[in-house]
């Protein structure tokens, strides 16, 4: 679990120790000379230490296995306590914004499994490096849990005003041999500053909107009255908080935010800090999130165009695609079913049926198939493909692809030279590319998804 110690707003981690989020684990430059030693033994002895990405089997399975740190991307550091209660953790922090609350924080685990044995109590303590005590904290005991499970522990104080470096020193109470064994990971120093509150105006601090949305969102900030003369500055992110980018010119209270073009997940936030520290970036404290969601519209295709020959009703093939999308046919008339993608579709004339589709977060979409009623087949006699743009093909009008028309075109020979399967019949009077001679020709024509009788006929090529 995750647990604000700051009472206020938080800016980003001036330091952050996590052991290495890649390649292999290593000694770190943070544990002080005398009672632990380094090793690279992923189940440390007594006194002894590691870095790693996990740990299991310890001790006849009297410890956790532990899997992963407690973000799942890196190392962490495991303790096996020394018989002599003593520092095992040390280190310099440099960097920090002067005369300012920070919030120091940590995650911890004692990794030892259910039994009577001594669990851990940690302490913190922040320092001049002259040895005066800034801060103390006391952890309380780490509890005995039947799971592995990582818990944030912190404090807060404020640094001095000369800005001089602190450091910072972490302490186990209690010896070990019978137990105090505990699991390191992530120390932080964020600043901690009065309370920012941004906000949509108008809306939750989360919006969904969709793809072709215009609409110009204010972002607002309420920066407390602590802040004596606050300077704002908006940012945005493209990779979910991990890195923030200033917005140019953003630099008062109110951002006008411009529409997005492409789908995708839009997060903002405004830092404040004094004027008199605004030029060092530690000092920063940022606002909650704002989030804007551009959602992708719904896709539709209502299908290709449809000859409904009468007597013969013709089944629409309309695809649809998104995420909990719903739909309906308008207007609903001479339908066997209106929420269907394949109703069969009947009209007594020419129609023009249209798909509307919607998204579960409001997103719509729309497309129309238009249904010609033919009285028949009509099969020209004859064509001149002679490229003078009249009558150059020989077409079939009518024939809906749902007939699973087959045409055949012979010349006087027998010979096959031309050929359409369920598709536009459109015979330029070539075959493989050569003009065929101004003839006679025989067509038949049979249909495999309809009860049609076959055609057969004569057409003429003229040249």
């Amino acid at each position: 679990m995750t647990a604000q110690i700051c009472n206020g707003s938080l800016g980003d981690p001036t330091v952050k120790i996590n052991f290495g989020e890649s390649g292999s684990a290593g000694v770190p430059a943070y544990v002080p000379p005398g009672i632990y030693t380094y090793t690279p033994s992923s189940c440390p002895d007594d006194g002894y230490y590691t870095i790693t990405k996990h740990t299991s089997g310890c001790f006849n399975n009297t410890w956790h296995t532990i899997l992963s740190d407690h973000t799942g991307r890196g190392n962490f550091m495991l303790i096996n306590a020394a018989y002599v209660a003593g520092d095992f953790f040390l280190t310099t922090i440099s960097g920090l914004c002067p005369n300012t609350a920070y919030e120091c924080s940590a995650w911890m685990m004692n990794v030892a499994k259910p039994f009577n044995g001594i669990r851990p109590e940690i302490i913190f303590r922040i320092e001049k490096p002259d040895g005066t005590i800034l801060a103390f904290y006391e952890s309380g005991e780490l509890p005995v849990t039947t799971e592995p499970q990582w818990k944030q522990y912190g404090f807060v104080f404020t640094t001095p005003p000369d800005n001089s470096p602190v450091v910072l020193r972490v302490t186990d109470t209690w010896p070990g041999g019978n137990g105090n064994d505990l699991a390191l990971d992530d120390i932080m120093f964020q600043p901690c500053g009065p309370k920012i509150a941004a906000a949509i105006q108008g809306n939750r601090d989360t919006l969904d909107v969709c793809e072709g949305d215009t609409t110009l969102y204010t972002l607002s900030a309420n920066a407390s009255s602590l802040y004596q003369s606050p300077v704002y500055q908006w940012q945005s992110t493209a990779d979910s908080g991990n890195t923030w980018h200033d917005i140019v010119g953003a630099t008062n209270d109110s951002y006008l935010r411009q529409p997005a073009i492409a789908p995708g997940s839009y997060w903002y936030r405004v830092t404040v800090t004094d004027a008199a520290v605004a030029a060092i970036a530690s000092c920063r404290i940022a606002s909650n999130l704002l989030v804007i969601n551009v959602r992708s519209k719904p896709s539709v295709e209502a299908g290709p165009d449809r000859v409904y020959l009468k007597g013969y009703p013709v089944t629409l093939s309309a695809t649809v695609q998104g995420d909990n999308i719903s739909y309906n046919w308008e207007p609903p008339l001479y339908m066997s079913d209106a929420t269907s993608l394949n109703p069969t579709v009947s009209p007594p004339n020419d129609f023009v049926y249209t798909l509307f589709v919607q998204s579960s977060v409001g997103c719509t979409n729309k497309d129309s198939v238009r249904v010609t009623v033919a009285p028949g087949i009509f099969i020209p006699n004859a064509f001149t493909p002679n490229n003078d743009g009249v009558n150059d093909f020989w077409r079939v009008p009518f024939i809906d692809p749902g007939l699973g028309a087959e045409v055949n075109v012979f010349n006087r020979w027998g010979q096959l030279v031309y050929h359409s399967s369920a598709s536009i019949v459109s015979w330029d009077g070539r075959l493989n590319g050569k003009l065929q001679p101004a003839d006679v020709y025989v067509y038949v024509i049979s249909f495999k998804k309809a009860s049609l009788p076959g055609i057969k006929g004569i057409v003429t090529l003229i040249r």
